[in-house]
């Protein structure tokens, strides 16, 4: 009979290896993201009554792309016009199997948040010592047409969170009703592709010029991973 301390300890280690986290590059775990490569066309609301929203109404272009450094992958983001954020980068936390957004708001402070993405919601944290209050980015990836970020904050010592402001983003010369239209793929992260690239003479689609131009560094890795994944997709298809 096994002993109940043996027996905890069987317990207590599959459940952190169930806990532990997923082995992921940061190129997979930022594959959810790949609807947000482009620009986007937004407009910012303050919370409040209809004539201060109006007012405070604003609009901002949002642009992402691909970054890579050697194996490290990341996104970047720009915001021409942003009322609060001018640029920032999306990474992946592999410890944590969580992500962080750095960003750099309009009066350049630096800020960083970090939280899960979950059901296409990422929820990001981050806590102000000096303002003594939790601040909280949420990204609701509603569909690959529009999406919707909001400010919200949390004083110390109290339980709900107010909302500051939202904004709401349609992807750029990309009709809303066009969901079920055909979409080529990118050949480095596996997105829509919008750039034509050619490699010994045939032609590949990238989404990004991040990821035209890490395509032009290793065509040749790229194109054998888009070849695999078409492989196992139509093995898939057959079955």
């Amino acid at each position: 009979m096994m002993r109940p301390a043996i027996l905890c300890w069987i317990v207590a280690v599959s459940a952190s290896a169930a806990d532990a986290p997923k082995n992921r590059s940061a190129r997979e775990a930022l594959q959810p993201f790949n609807l947000l490569i482009g620009s986007w066309r937004a407009a910012g609301f303050p919370e409040g009554s209809p004539d201060e929203r109006q007012k405070g109404h604003w609009t901002e272009t949002v642009e992402w792309e691909w970054q890579f450094k050697a194996d490290n992958a990341w996104l970047a983001v720009r915001f021409d016009k942003g009322k609060y954020f001018s640029k920032g980068e999306l990474h992946y936390l592999p410890m944590e199997d969580n992500y962080e957004l750095k960003v750099e708001t309009t009066d350049k402070q630096a800020l960083t948040f970090a939280g899960p993405l979950k059901e296409k919601q990422l929820t990001l944290e981050r806590t102000d010592e000096g303002k003594k209050e939790t601040q909280r980015l949420i990204f609701s990836l509603l569909h690959s047409n529009r999406i919707v970020y909001r400010y919200e904050v949390k004083p110390e010592g109290k339980t709900f969170y107010n909302k500051v402001y939202q904004v709401g983003a349609t992807k750029e010369g990309v009709p809303f009703a066009s969901v079920g239209a055909p979409e080529r793929e990118c050949v480095v992260s596996g997105g829509t592709g919008t750039i034509t690239v050619t490699y010994n003479g045939k032609t590949y689609y990238v989404c990004c010029t991040g990821c035209r131009d890490e395509f032009r560094e290793n065509p040749e890795k790229y194109i054998k991973e888009y070849e695999k994944r078409r492989a196992e997709r139509a093995k898939e298809t057959d079955k």
